[in-house]
């Protein structure tokens, strides 16, 4: 099934081919390869702070169409909401696939192709591929526009880059601010009271429902130390020089806002994947941490991210920039008993075993529950109660296209990824570690296509009206 190349198709390559490398790349083009390939950031600096911030504001509009360009020819960015409502009530959930499909092809069509025949034709949807970081050539945390104001408000704490902006449209976010459960006080609710956590606010909001040992560590997770792109040094992409970001900055209100950076555990820069900020929801019952790294309790993780996220898994950079070190035995054990304090929102259709209370569910759902035990596979992976194994997993989607340069990421694929929960998962968009799955519906038709499912249409709806029950 060869792709037809119209007129309108030609012209929309002639616009992109400076951000697209033909598909012809040759496994010895791959920048890990080269001779240049450096494990390590730049240390000595050798432009003034002012030309720094002076070319990378005057290239900041360039780099943000040259992203939104990239979305919209991979993308349905439309505002089309379902009427299910995320956990908090504050925003409802998005429906319908997505990722746009080649030319003259049909999702049931690509469904009944092998991946060989996929790759060959270069059918895989672009949707579906690694999506880049909106400036992937420097990297680093970027937040949405609803948390650098609140930031701003409340404590007068700049989180706006002046070299990139954050991509994504806000009705394809996580709802802003996110509730609060506490798996000690399931009778409150949500007890965020609508606001997000600040180092101003934490205490009037938390005294009485936290332990001493939670609030400090609470604490400790909304205070600034000091990260690659916000601190005080010369190469720093903040106008301010700045104390630097929270835990919090990205897992607002122990979940997420979508604030996304790179991996920090692969090199050269060019092969690194765009990190989703994952939620906080359920560590208490996760055993291994980090997409790739496999750390073994909360507070490995915790305390190697002064080193990783927050500097790029380069400790000579850290050291550097004003890197914070936790002590082991005080404030790490603090931040993570915090941590495990975070609670999944309700599932009222759920019962002790996570299955689906039949009383409580419609036909659809339960058939979606059918599924997702069965023929769509998703609990090998996603075994109930809490939809997940603790372990990791390669897709292997090699198999499915070339690896080609885009936005200036080499995407090589993925390798093995751990196995995120799945419980709450409507609260939580986009999907898959690099966010590049936008809605549920997309999701579905992913591993429909991965897994080699064939799954009907009226099946994929099933699936997804189930996964707004977890």
């Amino acid at each position: 099934m060869k792709r037809k190349w119209t007129l309108p198709n030609i012209f929309a390559v002639a616009l992109t081919s400076s951000l697209l490398l033909p598909l012809s790349l040759s496994a010895e083009e791959n920048p890990a390869l080269k001779k240049d390939a450096n494990s390590f950031m730049p240390i000595k600096i050798t432009k003034a702070f002012e030309e720094i911030l002076e070319k990378g504001s005057a290239d900041k509009s360039k780099f943000n169409q040259r992203q939104l360009d990239l979305l919209q020819s991979r993308y349905d960015l439309s505002d089309n909401p379902s009427e299910t409502m995320m956990s908090g009530k504050r925003k409802p959930v998005q429906q319908g696939v997505r990722a746009l499909l080649p030319e003259d092809v049909s999702w049931k069509q690509l469904a009944e192709m092998t991946p060989d025949q996929m790759k060959e034709e270069d059918l895989f949807p672009m949707g579906f591929r690694p999506l880049p970081h909106s400036k992937h050539e420097t990297g680093g945390m970027v937040f949405p526009k609803e948390q650098i104001e609140a930031i701003m408000k409340a404590e007068h704490r700049d989180l706006e880059r002046f070299d990139t902006t954050f991509d994504l449209p806000k009705h394809l976010t996580p709802e802003f601010p996110p509730p609060i459960f506490l798996t000690t006080h399931p009778e409150l609710g949500d007890v965020s009271n609508g606001e997000v956590l600040t180092i101003k606010n934490y205490f009037r909001l938390m005294n009485g429902k936290l332990t001493p040992v939670q609030i400090e560590g609470l604490r400790l997770l909304l205070t600034p130390f000091p990260q690659q792109q916000f601190n005080q040094t010369d190469d720093r992409k903040v106008k301010e020089a700045q104390l630097g970001v929270t835990c919090l900055d990205c897992h607002v209100n122990g979940h997420t806002n979508a604030t996304f950076h790179l991996n920090p555990d692969t090199r050269p820069q060019t092969n690194r994947f765009r990190i989703d900020t994952v939620s906080l929801r359920g560590m208490f019952n996760q055993q291994i941490h980090g997409s790739k790294r496999s750390l073994r309790s909360v507070e490995d993780f915790t305390e190697f991210e002064q080193r990783t996220a927050y500097f790029d898994g380069d400790h000579i950079t850290a050291a550097k920039k004003g890197v914070h070190l936790p002590d082991r035995s005080d404030s790490v054990s603090m931040m993570a008993q915090m941590q495990n304090m975070f609670d999944f929102p309700p599932a009222p259709k759920l019962d002790l075993y996570g299955k689906l209370i039949p009383e409580e569910a419609t036909e659809q759902e339960l058939a979606g529950e059918k599924l997702f035990m069965g023929k769509a596979r998703c609990a090998e992976c996603h075994p109930a109660p809490f939809f997940l194994d603790n372990q990791m997993h390669d897709l292997k989607l090699e198999r499915f296209y070339r690896a080609q340069s885009i936005n200036g990421q080499y995407n090589i694929s993925d390798g093995p990824i751990k196995t995120f929960t799945l419980r709450g998962i409507k609260d939580s968009p986009p999907y898959l570690h690099d966010g590049r799955l936008l809605t549920l519906d997309d999701t579905v038709e992913f591993f429909n296509i991965v897994q080699q499912l064939k799954l009907t249409s009226e099946e994929k709806a099933d699936l997804v009206a189930y996964m707004k029950c977890l």
